[in-house]
């Protein structure tokens, strides 16, 4: 289990791109030769971080993990943060990273919305065959997917009082919404809420990983789009139209997708398997790096050429 007392052992290297005029900055794990490529998109209010403990883990492959436009320390959009608009952003950074080899696919949480997005051409890039084609995984990874609608899932009532939050964090004056949403507080509130380890040190690191990074977003505009986007679209609009065959894992006690949700999504993919962890919540990244490495590495080899 990752934790405080063990780090990382991968020191990553810091890259940026210009994706469609859009500098986004990456973090690069593992080896730059590898014959396997794994790129990794992470969740809402998140930033490359938050998927740092399960890169660490795939580091005998190239792994690549951005921050999201808008969020850690790329730039926003040129165009509304929408599920259209990451999708279009995340098919032009995996051309100009250029993945070598099999490439592996993996969005967790949100991101899971964004990657299947773009694997399902909801930015419309069907007309532009070469750009499909070299932004084709041979295999994709959805960790804690968003499988059904928000407002459908177990605690739905938070799902609602986080839509007021962000309503009024809208309606203020900039300076004080954009205070609100950065508020240490509230910030500290939902991470008690995710995490689910009874572990003291772990839960310590946990809010502190979310103190750190969970207010990293450019202005408010970014975040207001970006969770309008997260509640309005989930993985189970995009799933029959995803060819590839597809790891999901899945956690019982996550608050945001229920299980028998995830069980229900692994049936509408042409091709998909589910891993569930027990005693797990929705920061599987955080609380079980080790298992999701594992279970993605094994999925990985199953599919070796």
């Amino acid at each position: 289990m990752f934790s405080p007392s063990t780090p990382a052992a991968v020191r990553p290297r810091e890259r940026s791109v210009d994706v469609d005029g859009v500098p986004t900055a990456y973090w690069e794990y593992g080896d730059e030769d590898a014959a396997t490529t794994l790129v990794l998109v992470h969740g809402f209010r998140g930033d490359h971080h938050g998927l740092e403990p399960i890169a660490a883990r795939l580091a005998a492959d190239r792994v690549v993990v951005p921050d999201l436009p808008g969020f850690g320390v790329s730039a926003p959009l040129r165009s509304t943060h929408d599920i259209a608009g990451y999708a279009r952003w995340l098919r032009g950074f995996i051309e100009a990273v250029q993945p070598r080899g099999r490439f592996v696919l993996l969005g967790h949480s949100f991101g899971s919305i964004v990657v299947s997005a773009m694997l399902a051409d909801v930015d419309g890039a069907d007309a532009e065959q070469d750009a499909i084609t070299a932004s084709r995984p041979d295999l994709v990874v959805l960790v804690n997917p968003i499988g059904a609608p928000a407002l459908k899932g177990p605690r739905a009532v938070f799902t609602r009082l986080a839509i007021f939050y962000y309503w009024l964090s809208a309606a203020l004056p900039e300076a004080i919404g954009f205070g609100l949403l950065r508020n240490r507080l509230i910030v500290r509130v939902m991470s008690e809420a995710m995490a689910k380890t009874k572990d003291k040190a772990l839960r310590s690191w946990i809010h502190d990983q979310h103190a750190r990074y969970f207010s990293a977003f450019a202005n408010r505009d970014v975040v207001l789009e970006a969770f309008r986007a997260s509640v309005s679209h989930d993985v189970s609009e995009y799933a029959a139209r995803i060819a590839e065959p597809v790891q999901l894992i899945a956690a019982d006690r996550d608050d945001i997708t229920p299980l028998a949700a995830q069980q229900r999504l692994q049936t509408l993919f042409p091709d998909a398997r589910l891993h569930v962890m027990n005693h797990v919540g929705h920061l599987v990244h955080y609380e079980a790096p080790d298992e999701a490495a594992a279970t993605i590495r094994d999925f990985i080899g199953e599919h070796a050429e």
